[in-house]
């Protein structure tokens, strides 16, 4: 018999989340479907009963699938099927990564795979709020070793008051669009977008989606209770040797400090010199012994290592590379570097280089997006590569992962809200870093905002982004927060906090905390040590370029736009696109046209100006009402005995009778000199009523000779 176990979470607003367990998936070691109003999400996780002989890491892997029968659709493609996972997709697995990583136990290094998976939804509530909040109720059902649990929720601020789990309609008026993961103690990691917001704004979101998750954790710990999950299993992953241990750190301890606190600025140098004490300390081994001890004395001396860095910077404040802990590197950006494209910068930051090229294109060039939940079109494109070579790896380089996806999306969140919205060209930004060593996304959102200057696309206001760090001892009072961090302050530090913004407020955000018990007041204090960054790199760009080139590269496409009404988008098209297929060959110049709010628009692009004033010449003949009257310059299509047709508009054709050609009597129209081909002015005498037909006039605009 059946026997589910709900729990249910009240929000502001009236809508209530239920957790359910019991009931699917109950082979998995734990299983839970999350639903608000119809959105339905099933959670599942499933770790292995021993770590894999050698592995001292967390082998976690969190998968987030919508199925595209969850909103009734079809996938496209041949297959019919759901293929390999979206950028979307991508993008929330890691949110949810990122937020449970951090907890589970150090010496825990079974594989964990967790999987969410969206089967039903109703277009308004957003899933990707709810993942978080699945994947931890399913490990908290679970006999598997967390610290947790936590929980995400997406805040927006919308006129000027904080919604949680905001609907997609909602979330348009939005001018904060954040997702924030927390324990019912700390928060663990932050990700959004921002309209130019302050600092003290983003703290007060990020106190009010902690505020909700209290709640959605403290129902997950009830529901625990009532399953008995509360005691975990039992596991050991690590055999430690406590006397190798104490060996290592006193041998090495002194000597990794005196390294850590030398100020050596390069990455690689500094690297061997900390290499070396070890493979030193190993040298007193047999090799008989090292098959044993070598990987426990790699393991110790890479804490050695991290505690000798941390105490150089909470005792003395030197940093490995010799700053202060708000010091920046030395920075130094060219822009129009690269010749092909439309915009090119380097952007360099001490041992870390991007560079970014910008490409203008038309309509044609639009991302098509066909997600579960989103369709449309996105104008706004930046991509991010980070080759093996960046930081003097010898390996292939595969295809795009899940980190470059992630850091070139909060590349595009910080610039796409400064591109203006009427902008006829689509932009991709592409960068490829081609030096690493910490805070290659920000340099990305810096060697963007040079390039699209360079290319002259006319952006609001040039954006620059910086990466925080934490040095932060659990039960002690001392901390430092570190501007710029290197990589591996990152990696033995307790925090990555990225911040890009204008001059005028805070674009994008992403933060992931590794360690417990951190407050409000710290944050407070890394966001304004962050403000400090931002606008000194604000100052080194605009030394480069003050403002956006006022004109286009010769090379790049021009684009004119204009309207028409759209009873003439027809006629523009033509059967099977034969009149539009036909200007684009005549002229060179590309057009497409489109339905807006009640009109057509259309944008013509071309790489010369009299492709493009060609094109805009044919279309107005189109669209133009043929006027009684006027005079228009046509060309002849046809000789009859009667007369000639002369096409005096686009697609208008008038017969210009014989009479009407000359003052003088003519026999044959080829007695005036007139033959196919030709092109002469004429005036539009009159339309039949009956039958649309123009008459025409050539005779009226040469002088009249006077009566002999």
């Amino acid at each position: 018999m059946l026997n589910p176990i709900n729990k249910t979470i009240e929000l502001a607003d009236g809508r209530t989340i239920t957790i359910e367990t019991g009931k699917l998936a109950k082979q998995a070691d734990g299983a839970v479907t999350v639903r608000m109003g119809n959105t339905v999400l099933l959670a599942t996780v499933c770790a292995a009963k021993d770590a894999n002989p050698g592995v001292d890491f967390m082998p976690l892997q969190v998968e987030y699938k919508e199925k595209f029968s969850a909103f009734g659709r079809f996938p496209g493609g041949f297959t019919k099927r759901e293929g390999k996972a979206s950028d979307y997709e991508i993008l929330t697995s890691r949110l949810v990564d990122r937020a449970l990583r951090p907890l589970f136990p150090d010496n825990y290094h079974a594989e964990v795979y967790v999987n969410v998976i969206l089967f039903s939804a109703d277009g308004e509530d957003m899933p990707d709020a709810l993942a978080g909040l699945a994947a931890s109720a399913a490990l908290a059902v679970s006999d598997i070793p967390f610290n947790g649990p936590i929980s995400e929720v997406r805040v927006a601020r919308i006129n000027g008051e904080f919604v949680i789990n905001p609907t997609f309609e909602q979330l348009e008026k939005a001018d904060m669009d954040l997702m924030v993961g927390a324990t019912y103690e700390n928060i663990m990691m932050v990700e959004g977008e921002m309209d130019e917001v302050s600092e003290r704004d983003l703290l007060e979101a990020m106190k009010a989606a902690h505020e909700a998750i209290k709640i959605q954790c403290k129902a997950q710990m009830e529901l625990a209770e009532e399953v008995g999950s509360t005691v975990k299993r039992e596991y050991c992953h690590e055999v430690n040797d406590e006397e190798l241990r104490k060996a290592v750190h006193d041998a090495c301890y002194d000597k990794a400090y005196a390294i850590a606190a030398s100020g050596n600025k390069n990455k690689h140098e500094r690297m061997d010199a900390f290499d070396a004490i070890r493979e030193e300390f190993k040298a007193q081994f047999s090799e008989e012994e090292l098959e044993e001890k070598a990987p426990l004395i790699d393991r110790y001396y890479h804490d050695v290592e991290k505690e000798a860095m941390r105490r150089s910077i909470l005792d003395e404040g030197k940093r490995l590379d010799g700053r202060k802990t708000t010091e920046i590197r030395p920075i130094w950006c060219e822009i129009g570097y690269l010749p092909g494209p439309h915009g090119s910068a380097i952007f360099t930051r001490g041992e870390t280089q991007s560079l970014s090229t910008v490409t203008l294109g038309t309509k044609l060039d639009e991302k098509i997006i066909d997600d579960v939940l989103e369709h449309g079109k996105e104008r706004f494109l930046l991509h991010y590569n980070f080759p093996p070579f960046s930081t003097g790896e010898a390996k292939a380089q595969r295809g795009v992962g899940r980190r470059e996806i992630g850091h070139g999306h909060l590349a595009w969140r910080a610039l796409k809200g400064q591109i203006p919205a009427d902008y006829p060209y689509v932009v991709r930004v592409v960068s490829d870093i081609l030096e690493s060593n910490g805070s290659s996304s920000m340099a990305t959102v810096c060697a963007g905002t040079l390039a699209l200057m360079d290319a002259g696309v006319k952006i609001k206001k040039p954006v620059s982004g910086i990466a925080m760090g934490l040095i932060k001892n659990a039960g002690e009072e001392k901390y430092a927060v570190l501007s710029d961090i290197l990589g591996d302050e990152d990696h033995l530090g307790d925090m990555d906090f990225k911040v890009t913004g204008t001059k005028d407020g805070i674009t994008a955000t992403q933060m992931d905390i590794k360690v417990d018990g951190l407050s409000f007041d710290i944050l407070e204090r890394a966001l304004e040590q962050a403000k400090e960054g931002r606008m000194h790199i604000l100052g080194k760009i605009h030394e480069t370029i003050e403002e956006p080139r006022t004109e286009l590269k010769d090379h790049a496409p021009r684009i004119e736009t204009m309207t028409i009404p759209k009873e003439f988008i027809g006629a523009i098209i033509g059967p099977g696109g034969k009149i539009i297929q036909g200007m684009q060959e005549d002229t060179g110049a590309t057009i497409t046209i489109e339905e807006v709010d009640g009109v057509g628009r259309i944008e013509i692009a071309g790489t010369n100006k009299k492709s493009i004033d060609d094109a805009m010449r044919m279309i107005k003949g189109i669209v133009a009402v043929p006027e009684v009257g006027e005079v228009y310059k046509g060309k002849v299509r046809s000789i009859m005995p009667y007369g000639a047709f002369v096409e005096f508009l686009p697609g208008k054709d008038g017969l210009l009778h014989i009479s009407e050609i000359d003052w003088k009597r003519l026999e044959t129209v080829e007695e005036a000199g007139i033959k196919e081909g030709d092109e002469i002015d004429v005036k539009l005498m009159d339309i039949d009523p009956k039958t649309g037909k123009f008459k025409l006039s050539r005779k009226v605009l040469l002088p009249k000779p006077e009566k002999k």
